[in-house]
């Protein structure tokens, strides 16, 4: 019973938000709710036969109505801000850069925080911004405002910036810098070893290689150009340069296959190193922790075996990320991909390995081809739903690329840090990895550009993705029920 329990306060509170996240509830709705369940629990005790399904949908009325909660709780920063009278007027605004910026081709983004409220402020590259810096902006205050993408699909821009509690920009703005280092002396200085890190890669590493190596490592994809990226979606392959739990995944796999000759328990701890430098080197970012926490919990369901323990492992993560922002449940791609990938990577994985005995398991290519495709499928239709992009040649594009992944990984992480000590040593490695990367970038280059590489699915319905994952999560469950009895036969 305490098991249904918990999967059903999930599910509720989970439910609750999505809902909350297309609809405005209102917090009416969520007394409603909440009182409706205290009264279907006091009938179900007082009168009801049969107790446990009407208790169990009083709790599930109950966690949906936190769910409502939540959301409501979090809309409420928009509420009573000094800006909101001033949109649409040219204003002067004094704040702190409050997260790296971010570098676009011809442009730069930054957060500034003013008397509490956020607001994106795009300006030139030049001069040269940075975390901390106490700026003076000057510019017309807009609202976000969403728009189309070049797949046709509408981009839910306002929410998208909601879910990070900005509801404000200014562009074209030219900021004045009045003083650095006014931020937090921790973000500082990972943001300063970041940068000082991208500097060494990007001096032992040529263009475009450089850019995918800050991809992969850092998640850093705007560094690519748009032509470059455009390819990345046409060949399938953009999850590779996404912060997600797939992508730190690879980093500690990587770093476990190097060192397999060791016992399982070292080369797991430091593949759990791995993961928390990563996390390091990156910033330690909300989305990066996120994502990191979902590849910790990788690498423990490939340590127990314990799918089920993981299982509501997972969840329990999944829960405790909507508590602290409700809103990238629907408008954080990076939640979703590094949610979807870590259940494929844990349930999928083992259903597609059993029939992939034919691939040898020398190097772990029968593991990464696995995950490869175990994940390619798993997260089909979720980006059939938010890009809107089929590409043909996918699968065998990711087959052909993710398995030097892991190496490039490794190689660009020790180019960087030797670089630190001495160019001149780091310089074989950085050859070498510079090779693998321009080998991938030509299988992207080769698949985006051949006839028919991509199909555009314009406005593909959220209910035939639900459908859809129905279909898999029963799949998943007849799969490993018919696996526990037969174990339990013999």
């Amino acid at each position: 019973m305490s098991n249904r329990i918990f999967y059903v306060l999930a599910a509720g509170f989970t439910a609750g938000i999505f809902v909350s996240s297309f609809f405005k509830l209102g917090f009416s709705f969520f007394l409603f709710l909440l009182i409706l369940s205290v009264l279907i629990f006091v009938f179900t005790k007082l009168f009801a036969e049969s107790k446990t399904p009407l208790i169990l949908l009083a709790i599930f009325i109950f966690s949906f109505s936190l769910g409502i909660l939540r959301y409501e709780i979090k809309d409420l920063k928009n509420i009573g801000s000094d800006l909101s009278g001033l949109v649409g007027q040219k204003i002067t605004i004094q704040g702190i850069v409050s997260d790296e910026p971010s570098i676009k081709e011809q442009s730069v983004e930054l957060v500034v925080i003013s008397k509490g409220d956020k607001v994106l402020v795009t300006t030139s590259l030049f001069p040269e911004y940075k975390y901390g810096d106490l700026v003076q902006v000057e510019g017309k205050l807009e609202k976000p405002k969403n728009f189309s993408t070049d797949t046709g699909n509408d981009f839910d821009y306002i929410n998208y910036l909601a879910k990070e509690d900005i509801f404000y920009q200014i562009s074209f703005a030219n900021p004045k810098i009045i003083s650095r280092g006014n931020g937090s002396l921790i973000k500082t200085k990972l943001f300063a070893f970041k940068n000082a890190f991208v500097g060494k890669i990007n001096l032992l590493i040529k263009e475009p290689e450089s850019s995918l190596l800050s991809g992969l490592l850092l998640g850093a994809k705007n560094s690519l150009g748009q032509d470059i990226q455009q390819d990345f979606r046409q060949a399938g392959v953009s999850h590779i340069v996404a912060l997600s739990g797939y992508n730190i995944t690879i980093v500690a796999v990587g770093i476990m296959s190097v060192l397999a000759f060791l016992p399982r328990a070292v080369s797991l701890s430091f593949g759990v190193l791995g993961i928390l430098a990563f996390a390091i080197m990156t910033g330690g970012t909300a989305t990066v922790m996120r994502a990191s926490i979902m590849a910790l919990l990788v690498l423990l369901a490939k340590a127990t075996n314990r799918k089920y323990d993981i299982s509501r492992a997972l969840l329990l993560a999944g829960i405790l990320m909507l508590i602290q922002n409700p809103k990238i449940l629907v408008f954080d791609i990076s939640f979703q991909l590094s949610f979807l990938s870590t259940l494929a990577l844990i349930f999928v994985s083992p259903i597609i390995e059993k029939k992939m005995i034919f691939i040898t398991e020398k190097y772990k290519l029968r593991e990464i081809i696995t995950a490869t495709v175990a994940t390619q499928i798993f997260v089909l239709p979720f980006i059939f739903y938010k890009m809107g992009l089929l590409s043909v040649f996918a699968l065998l594009a990711n087959v052909l690329i993710l398995p030097f992944i892991p190496l490039v990984m490794l190689l660009g992480f020790l180019v960087g840090m030797i670089g630190f000590a001495s160019t001149f040593l780091a310089i074989p490695i950085a050859f070498i990895c510079s090779l693998l990367l321009s080998y991938m970038l030509k299988i992207i280059d080769i698949f985006a550009h051949l006839p028919l590489s991509s199909i555009l699915v314009k406005n593909f319905p959220i209910s035939l993705m639900i459908l859809i994952y129905g279909i898999f999560l029963i799949i998943i469950w007849r799969f490993y029920t018919v696996n526990q009895k037969n174990s339990e036969t013999y």
